[in-house]
């Protein structure tokens, strides 16, 4: 499992710590974000990477959970 801290980075550096997670071919990849505009191109991504997405709220963060 992948888990990436993308708090506080403005798009598209979430987008592209993500793919560099993608990458190395993880089942699940965990990407917490602290934006919905960050959340909604990460999760786009993901999406078209193949992953299911599931969402937890963490505080004021979002907490992206993707599994194959």
């Amino acid at each position: 499992m992948e888990r990436i801290d993308a708090r506080g980075v403005s798009c598209p550096q979430p987008v592209l710590m993500t793919k560099k997670a993608v990458e190395k071919g993880p089942d699940k990849i965990e990407v917490l974000v602290d934006n919905n505009t960050a959340k909604n191109n990460v999760s786009r991504f993901l999406t078209n990477q193949g992953y299911k997405l599931e969402y937890k709220n963490e505080d004021e963060d979002i907490l992206i959970i993707a599994r194959k």
